[in-house]
């Protein structure tokens, strides 16, 4: 027989988002909690689901629900999850929302939200299964908070750790993306490679931003890490990350469909292998991040495409 309490444990060592799921009771008045057993179920039809235990007191509302709705939130919404997640008298007062397009409410600065039907329900021991069929959404392209082990963290966070890690000259790329397509720069020998810009000490990671902005003509919203390597042969460190690419056209390099990347023409093998990565992964739609030198390393995948 496995303890409740270790078992529990154990679950908490995979790293999730943190949402919080909303709906309306029979009065029509806003219920919200908090929930990290959230996921994606299919693109066609459009589902996601979620679990709620049987002792929740918002159980009876959920599950005879018309809809619901999933809020994922932004990193800095913390005290959102920490409201969300106890017994607070009026949660909805602590938050800027709406209703959504189907009815249950959504909140502002989230990374994402759900408006969903209920498409099924599912018994499943301790707790019930809901599948909702997404109805509206919204992805504002911020990134999500994160949980692991009991407590938070968050991109800017690790982002910080990491750059108080780097010792030595550090470059700092994007893959750029809009609309299947992926933004490459001319290199400075020939043919083509990604957007690095060299980062001074004083110099956050927005330089990436500032650069696409100034050089390029473009705005650009940086997500999820991709990449960091060392160049072994000049010491310097590179990070790439996911970004989405905005509206307009390049005033420096070009897009080349997802489908049709010039490999050959990427001279950098790090740069290649990277680009041909991203390409692979985005068919698939789970993504990964690099770790190693030049030459070789470990790819570890973390998050499905639409996380970033």
């Amino acid at each position: 027989m496995l303890e409740a309490r270790a078992l529990r444990d154990a679950f908490g060592a995979f790293l999730t988002g943190v949402t919080v799921v909303t709906t309306t009771n029979e009065a029509g008045a806003p219920i919200g909690f908090t929930a990290n057993s959230f996921t994606s179920v299919s693109l066609d039809p459009p589902l996601l689901l979620v679990c709620l235990a049987k002792t929740s007191r918002n159980y009876q509302t959920l599950t005879t629900a018309r809809g619901f709705a999933v809020n994922i939130l932004s990193e800095d919404q913390k005290d959102v999850s920490n409201t969300f997640a106890r017994p607070v008298e009026d949660r909805f007062a602590a938050v800027a929302w709406t209703p959504g397009p189907f009815g249950s409410p959504v909140f502002s600065d989230v990374a994402a939200w759900f408006d969903c039907s209920m498409h099924e329900r599912i018994d499943a021991g301790d707790h019930v299964i809901l599948v909702g069929r997404i109805e509206a959404l919204e992805n504002t392209g911020k990134t999500g908070l994160g949980y692991a082990r009991g407590g938070y963290f968050t991109p800017a966070a690790t982002e910080k750790d990491l750059l108080s890690n780097v010792e030595g000259s550090l470059s700092i790329g994007a893959v750029a993306e809009r609309a299947g397509e992926m933004l490459l720069v001319p290199a400075a020998s020939s043919g083509w490679t990604l957007p690095f810009v060299d980062r001074a000490e004083s110099e956050g990671m927005d330089v990436l931003e500032r650069q696409f902005a100034d050089e390029i003509g473009l705005q650009i919203q940086t997500g999820l890490l991709y990449s960091i390597y060392e160049d072994t042969k000049t010491g310097c460190q590179h990070i790439v990350y996911r970004a989405s690419l905005g509206a307009g056209t390049a005033k420096v390099g070009r897009l080349f469909p997802l489908h049709d990347l010039p490999f050959a023409e990427i001279s950098d093998s790090a740069v290649r292998e990277t680009v041909k990565r991203y390409a692979q992964e985005s068919m698939l739609g789970n993504f990964g991040i690099y770790f190693g030198n030049h030459e070789k390393g470990r790819v570890h995948a973390v998050a499905k495409k639409g996380d970033a």
